[in-house]
């Protein structure tokens, strides 16, 4: 009985102390899977930066875009999903990268908004970055690379033809090569400015062209907002308003899906430039680099919604924006 006893206390202190050792052990393990731990919650967040711009409905005078800051909460939606936004400040001295394309076939009346160009050109803040290309059929034509001798750059805007041999399929083919030349630039406020009558000659329809499709895609992936002059040009001169109106509607979708803006005068040519570049100056002078803290680590693209709490504010931004993916 004795022994049996003995035998007994002997098995649950090895019981004991077994569950002690593991205990122990796992508390020694503790550290590590913290720390584990704490590193996968880390990465659970990361911060993504997007330009956009703030406008209010009252005439607000240059250089006071931190007003607009005051005017309301800012709120910031990822895939429908509300994001904490961590800063918003204004870029407007930040070097402006900027690409003036130019469609060859417009209508010879073009010609008499060179000056006009060339001005806005030669107005640009200091250090900024200018191209100037022309779109033709089956390539791009540079007349320019990006530079930031501001009167070279003026200087390189030529007559166009203004002839339909010269007319590109889609305009929209060259605005996607052309975003690819933005990869060699550092980090700064890219932008591209597009006269052109927006047809794409394989399929006018704003939802259904893809190489529109696809220079929306490339812009939103290097964070490049495209801003449209609407001008006609060989077919769209004396073209059908049905045609014209398609082709406005591809520019607005371009400009509005990257966060840039659109501008047109009616279906014909613009009588002039000055409210068009006015308006564009004050676009370029109210931009904001808004920084948020995103809970989406996929690779892929993602759907943005920025609003504020304020109606009188309106906000233009990207639509959407590629993460390549982790470090």
């Amino acid at each position: 009985m004795y022994f049996s006893r003995l035998s007994k206390f002997i098995t649950v202190l090895l019981c004991v102390a077994g569950l002690a050792s593991a205990a122990f052990a796992q508390e020694n393990e503790n550290p590590e899977k913290e720390k584990k731990n704490k590193k996968e919650n880390q990465q659970k967040v990361r911060t993504m930066t997007i330009p956009i711009s703030i406008f209010t409905k009252r005439e607000l005078k240059e250089n006071q875009a931190g007003e607009f800051l005051q005017a309301g909460e800012i709120m910031v939606r990822e895939n429908n999903e509300l994001q904490t936004v961590l800063s918003i400040r204004s870029v407007a001295n930040t070097p402006l990268h900027i690409a003036i394309l130019i469609q060859d076939n417009l209508s010879s009346d073009f010609n008499l908004q060179l000056s006009e160009i060339k001005n806005f050109i030669r107005r640009l803040p200091p250090d900024s970055r200018v191209m100037v290309a022309y779109l033709r059929a089956g390539t791009t034509q540079i007349a320019q690379k990006f530079t930031t001798d501001l009167d070279r750059a003026a200087n390189s805007v030529r007559a166009v033809v203004g002839s339909g041999s010269v007319a590109p399929n889609s305009p929209y083919e060259g605005v996607g090569e052309i975003v690819k030349r933005f990869d060699a630039l550092p980090t700064g406020r890219r932008a591209i400015l597009l006269v052109s009558d927006g047809l794409d000659i394989n399929n006018s329809s704003p939802t259904q062209s893809i190489e529109l499709d696809q220079a929306i895609l490339k812009a939103q992936r290097r964070g490049v907002a495209v801003h449209s002059f609407y001008a006609p040009a060989t077919l769209t001169q004396n073209g059908s308003s049905t045609l014209i109106l398609s082709a406005q509607g591809s520019l607005s979708r371009l400009s509005e899906e990257t966060g840039g803006r659109a501008y047109f005068q009616g279906t014909g040519a613009p009588i002039n430039l000055d409210y068009f570049f006015k308006d564009l100056n004050q676009a370029l002078n109210r931009q904001f680099a808004l920084t948020f803290l995103s809970t989406h680590m996929k690779k892929g693209y993602y759907q943005l919604q920025v609003t504020s709490s304020n109606p009188e504010i309106k906000i233009e931004y990207p639509k959407n924006y590629y993460y390549r993916g982790g470090n």
